[in-house]
């Protein structure tokens, strides 16, 4: 079925009006309260609790959607209804293994990936002619109506009453050690930095691309102004490869990348994994405009980061998450009440929501799900 361009204008505007305390955190206007952002739960026994519904297994989309509605969530980035379905009772329980999950082998392309020297020699041969092709071809009204159509659809499943913002639409380089494995993609990217920034380049060009029909997108549609980056870049001890070295061979290409983005109105903020502090003024520097999801027992300052600006100036978003790899499933009721206390008094100027820190593995007791639901409730009607 063919959906107009005022349509989906429509649909968004609607939406926004309706969920005033989302528009207008994102819009960066003062309010009454925190809006609850995204929360992905993945022990499907609370979900159900938090539903009022049984069986997630068998109704994902139905349970996880209400379980979102029932905890008052306002901003969805990531309509993953199905993602839970990876967990069981003890955690992950799926057999299939990949690059950086167990497998046995890597093959790429027909070519099995056992070193670096393979790393770098996939690359070469499929990797870089295949961007160099994609950049070539890339259609931007096509990309520009897939933007609209695919925001409006899920927009349209979850309903007028959590908004969502985007996601995935927005593209940047990557490390590839997913592809290849952390050794042999580690191991390549130390021995030859000269291909790794030819990588990036490449994988700017192409993105360059997506980016600047994105923002036409967001010009067109009247999208919700806020935007969601995820690549996890770091671990406990800081970035995954030398800081200088991103400095010198990611940084640029990342800038290049973004920059028809970061002209515009858009927030686009980071998703943090591991210690980043060493990233945020470099991304603050290319354009991101906000982060979320802090792992506090890695060193991540929060603090700090809330007295920071974006690089125009402007106040930044964070989404401020209670931990899902401390609090929640070593903490008591009280601690996960305290984190969420904490997280708005030392907001400084920023514009918040809350939620969690990333994903909730299963483990997490019931009184400390409770806790954070009751918790969210109380600050979306109390501001401090």
């Amino acid at each position: 079925m063919y959906i107009s361009d005022s349509e989906i204008r429509d649909c968004f505007r609607a939406v926004s009006e309706k969920n005033k305390l989302a528009s207008d955190t994102i819009a960066g206007v003062k309010n009454d309260g925190y809006a609850t952002g995204f929360l992905n739960i993945m022990e499907h026994r609370w979900l159900e609790r938090l539903a009022g519904m049984p069986d997630y297994k068998a109704n994902p989309a139905e349970v996880y959607l209400q379980a979102q509605k029932n905890c008052g969530v306002g901003i969805l980035d990531q309509w993953i209804p199905t993602n839970p379905l990876s967990m069981g009772n003890d955690g992950y329980d799926g057999t299939s293994h990949g690059a950086t999950t167990g497998s046995d082998e890597i093959v790429v392309d027909g070519m099995a990936i056992d070193s670096p020297e393979a790393a770098a020699e996939h690359m070469e041969r499929f990797v870089f002619p295949a961007l160099r092709e994609a950049a070539v071809a890339f259609d931007e009204e096509t990309y520009i109506r897939h933007v609209g159509e695919s925001e409006y659809n899920i927009q349209q499943t979850i309903g007028d009453t959590i908004l969502k913002t985007g996601y995935a639409t927005i593209a940047f380089p990557c490390l590839r050690y997913g592809t290849y494995g952390y050794i042999n993609y580690f191991s390549a990217y130390a021995m030859y930095p000269e291909l790794m920034e030819l990588d990036f380049k490449l994988q700017a060009e192409y993105c360059r691309r997506i980016n600047t029909a994105a923002a036409k997108a967001y010009a067109l549609y009247d999208l919700p102004k806020l935007n969601r980056l995820d690549h996890d870049m770091t671990d406990s001890r800081g970035t995954l490869v030398n800081i200088k070295s991103m400095e010198k061979i990611w940084f640029p290409y990342l800038h290049y990348c973004l920059e028809p983005l970061a002209k515009t109105d858009l927030r686009m903020i980071w998703h943090c994994d591991g210690n980043i502090m060493p990233m945020i003024p470099l991304l603050l520097e290319s354009g991101i405009r906000g982060f979320q999801g802090f792992q506090y027992e890695d060193g991540v300052d929060y603090i700090k980061i809330c007295q920071m600006k974006a690089k125009d100036g402007s106040n930044l978003f964070i989404e401020g998450g209670v931990s899902v790899t401390r609090t929640l499933p070593f903490g008591t009721p009280a601690d996960v009440r305290e984190e969420l206390k904490f997280l708005v008094e030392n907001k400084g100027d920023c514009d918040l929501i809350l939620g969690l820190s990333s994903s909730m593995a299963p483990g997490v007791r019931w009184e400390n799900v409770k806790a954070l639901a009751e918790g969210l409730d109380y600050y979306r009607s109390h501001i401090m």
